[in-house]
């Protein structure tokens, strides 16, 4: 069957857009044909920096022809409706329509439309400049005297030339007829800009890879990774270093050239006094070079090694020593800034930093960073003991939290704040967990990242994210659908995760207000709305670890249910006693109940929410339920205040027997009225018993 060769050829594309982009022309391609018809035996695309391309094989040469039976009006029906129908159905009189008869609805017209199948190379003529003149680039330009035309082409550089061609691979294929703005489709393409400039020719696509690769092209970026960081690997190998591998730093490199040469550089080794982190910072953000590792140092350490991995664009006559020495000039440089700022940094201490902090705004309506350091403090103090931390520990290092953000190493390197305040913190001869607790207090960025463990980082952690959170919450700055601008999803996440794996017993509310207070607000208009907040993201996060949404629902409803610890202890808990049988059936026991007392309460317009009457249990069923309600909710509810989950399911596991057997031999709805209220009255008290542990009418069946 016939393939699709598609190249779009143009000046350097940036390297973080040609993934999405490659994806994007896939995607765009595939689902503009399949959409009309023609479907496929595979697509993959591809990107250089100079070039997209796709390849779609096993495309039909034509087609499919298509009968359709248009139904219309009866007949008889107003000129009107016959008039739309004939020009629907494109008909020049009713003649071209036959008439079927329906027993139920009479004669009426339907029109039989055939249209034959297109050439496949006719919708792809269509379909690809469509696509190329809306293609989603982040941003794009316009270029050259048709720039100055209205609705000219749009392309992320100037698009040079297009290759587009269709054919199965035992014929000669064809050229898919188009051209846009003015740049016609050819079989002519470019390898590498510098190694093989000259115009290549190519028909499809079995020739176009080699042709490429003659031409010092690596098509596949996947590949062009793969050579790089093993070539890397093995320079450092050769060296007796190991490569400090960086994937964020590969894809980007691989986006950066057409034919990777690996190169080493080195520099001074008095450089290697820098912290580490700065020196790969300076070396990833400067020059998109990788650094290297040595032997451990004396005290078992892992140290840098002086030297680094360029990825060259050319194979250099003289084996690329001129492109390491220019690369090494620039890191040197680069470096010797690096160390200027560490040594300007650290002749000043961080708190003399501080008065420099109320010359950054943190937010127009939240005030400045000086400002948010006074309430992270005050905070940090009253959380330090529930997280077991000391209080002055913990106050201090909330105070110097903030601090590096003015100095010259983090105005440089952003990335490095927290982490630049703990080295300054060490230099001063700060407790180590005040300089931990500086660099933690960030974390966890994300759902993979680390969750500080030391008490008084967990603290000022816990201290900034609340603090962030209650504030854009008391300003009314939500996330709203996909957008988060503040990251306050993350931050919620981030209050959980720290609470969670530190153990910590935490009244949300109680924190709430007390951050509101430290921004001079009242908790009560947002309070139970942030609270939500967190249940939803605590849903997200127990969803990823395999827990069930509807009971965290189920645990959320009961009043008071805003110690998260306590929260996951007892979703956890009704989770293991749902997966047993005696929790199963107790499940639908309680929700037939539930569903009795909704129905019948709302019909009554009124709730039995009164003890039921012991004179009035006829049946020794009734009897027994009642009796297994009163000490099975005793003992569950003493369970409970102990925090005993495990054993209020196993009180509540008693009731079982005595609700299987009331609902199979007592009838609900007694002629009698009260007779009728006492057992209506006898369930609501199984679902008050149920409530000790959670509401299991938000309970889901068996599902998950």
């Amino acid at each position: 069957m016939p393939d699709l060769l598609l190249e779009l050829f143009s000046e350097e594309i940036p390297a973080r857009m040609q993934r999405r982009a490659a994806e994007d022309l896939r995607k765009l391609v595939t689902d503009a044909l399949v959409e009309r018809g023609f479907l496929y035996e595979g697509a993959k695309a591809f990107a250089t920096p100079r070039r997209l391309a796709l390849h779609v094989a096993g495309l039909p040469a034509r087609g499919q022809d298509v009968r359709e039976e248009r139904k219309g009006p009866r007949v008889g029906a107003p000129e009107g409706a016959v008039q739309g129908f004939l020009k629907s159905a494109g008909l020049a009189s009713l003649d071209e329509a036959k008439v079927v008869s329906d027993p139920k609805k009479g004669e009426f017209y339907v029109a039989v439309i055939e249209r034959p199948g297109r050439e496949t190379i006719e919708v792809l003529a269509e379909i690809i400049p469509a696509i190329v003149k809306s293609f989603p680039w982040p941003k794009s330009m316009r270029w050259g005297a048709a720039s100055r035309e209205p609705g000219s082409l749009r392309w992320v550089r100037p698009l040079h030339s297009i290759v587009a061609s269709f054919g199965p691979e035992t014929e000669t294929p064809e050229l898919v007829p188009f051209a846009i703005d003015g740049v016609e489709v050819g079989f002519t393409t470019r390898g590498h800009r510098f190694l093989a400039p000259q115009a290549i020719e190519v028909r499809r696509f079995a020739d176009y890879l080699p042709a490429l690769e003659r031409a010092f092209v690596v098509l596949d970026a996947d590949r062009r990774k793969d050579i790089i960081l093993h070539d890397a690997r093995d320079l450092a190998f050769a060296r007796g270093l190991d490569l400090v591998e960086d994937e964020g730093l590969l894809e980007e490199v691989a986006g950066l050239v057409e034919w990777p040469v690996t190169l080493m550089g080195a520099f001074d080794e008095r450089f290697l006094a820098i912290p580490p982190e700065v020196i790969r910072a300076t070396i990833r953000a400067n020059q998109k070079c990788f650094v290297l590792r040595g032997a451990p140092g004396p005290d078992g350490r892992e140290r840098l090694a002086n030297a680094f991995i360029l990825v060259s664009n050319l194979v250099a006559s003289d084996g690329g020593a001129a492109i390491v020495a220019g690369n090494e000039r620039v890191v040197r440089a680069r470096l010797s800034d690096a160390a200027f700022f560490w040594e300007t940094d650290r002749k000043t201490r961080l708190e003399d930093r501080l008065p420099k902090l109320g010359n950054i705004v943190f937010h127009e309506k939240l005030g400045t960073q000086a400002e948010r350091v006074e309430r992270i403090a005050a905070l940090a103090r009253a959380l330090a003991p529930v997280v077991g931390a000391d209080p002055d520990l913990a106050e201090r290092a909330a105070r110097l939290a903030k601090a590096d953000l003015v100095t010259e190493m983090v105005g440089e390197f952003p990335e490095l704040q927290g982490l630049m305040g703990r080295y300054y913190a060490a230099e001063q001869g700060e407790d180590p967990a005040v300089a931990a607790a500086i660099e933690d207090h960030y974390k966890p960025l994300g759902p993979s990242d680390r969750v500080p463990s030391e008490p008084v980082s967990v603290a000022v952690a816990l201290a900034d994210k609340l603090d962030t959170l209650v504030g854009f919450w008391a300003i009314d700055e939500k996330p709203t659908g996909s957008k988060d601008p503040y990251a306050l999803r993350r931050a919620a996440l981030g209050v959980i995760r720290l609470v969670l794996a530190s153990e910590a017993r935490l009244s949300l509310r109680a924190q709430i207000a007390a951050a509101s207070a430290g921004h001079g607000r009242d908790a009560g208009t947002f309070a139970d709305d942030l609270l939500a907040f967190f249940a939803d993201r605590l849903k997200v996060y127990l969803r990823d670890q395999g827990a069930r949404h509807d009971l965290i629902d189920a645990v959320f409803a009961l009043p008071g249910q805003d110690d998260l610890l306590m929260v996951v202890r007892r979703v956890e808990a009704l989770g293991r006693f749902l997966d047993t049988e005696d929790g199963k059936n107790l499940l639908a026991g309680s929700r037939r109940a539930a569903n009795i007392l909704r129905i019948e309460e709302k019909k009554d317009g009124r709730a039995y929410d009164a003890a039921p009457d012991q004179g009035l249990l006829r049946l020794p069923e009734e009897a027994a339920l009642a009796e297994a309600l009163r000490t099975a909710g005793a003992e569950a509810g003493k369970a409970v205040a102990v925090e005993d989950f495990e054993g209020a399911m196993r009180a509540l596991s008693t009731l079982r027997a005595p609700v299987d057997a009331f609902f199979d031999k007592v009838t609900v709805n007694a002629d009698e009225p009260a007779l009728r209220a006492n057992r209506l009255a006898l369930l609501n008290a199984l679902r008050a018993a149920t409530r000790e542990v959670a509401d299991f009418s938000r309970i889901g069946g068996e599902g998950r």
